[in-house]
């Protein structure tokens, strides 16, 4: 760490080598492609090498490296797209299955990338990095109404996307 502070390339380099892979998963998760997750993981180690020097040992290491990724990834998103907000709405209360014991890890993380941008964030956020809705509607700058409806949402759409997986396999 205090040699990443000095700016040693070798240690930084010992740090990307440590951290790249679960960064990089953690990058596919918010990206709509390979290509911006790498954009996202690239512009993570740059902000976190240029502020290594603020981390003070509270928390984990990787923890915070974690956040700062994700911070990097809906920054890039903020910038290239305005966020459609979806109004607050009366969210059904709909039974969540855990499809993720089910399903191929890839097939759900492609169907994730599929996800409008708003969608897949706020899914991302609420069920992959457990955020609450509180802390969701601070970072992206809306309510936590909307927040809900846009995970209702999200989940609604993986939902039929599966179904359809599913009629198409059976068929098959």
């Amino acid at each position: 760490m205090e040699q990443c502070c000095q700016k040693d390339i070798s240690a930084q380099a010992k740090v990307y080598q440590m951290y790249s892979k679960k960064l990089f998963a953690l990058c596919l998760k918010y990206a709509k492609n390979y290509a911006d997750a790498e954009d996202v993981l690239q512009d993570s180690f740059i902000l976190i090498f240029n502020k290594i020097d603020q981390y003070k040992g509270k928390g984990s290491f990787e923890g915070w490296l974690k956040r700062i990724t994700i911070n990097v990834a809906l920054q890039k998103y903020r910038q290239k797209t305005k966020l459609e907000v979806v109004r607050d709405a009366e969210i059904p209360d709909e039974t969540y299955v855990d499809i993720q014991e089910k399903l191929d890890a890839d097939f759900l993380l492609a169907l994730i990338q599929q996800l409008p941008n708003q969608y897949r964030l706020v899914f991302n956020l609420y069920v992959l990095d457990h955020f609450s809705h509180k802390e969701i509607a601070e970072m992206l700058d809306i309510s936590e109404g909307t927040s809900k409806s846009n995970l209702s949402r999200a989940r609604s759409i993986l939902k039929d996307k599966i179904i359809e997986y599913q009629k198409k396999q059976q068929g098959a």
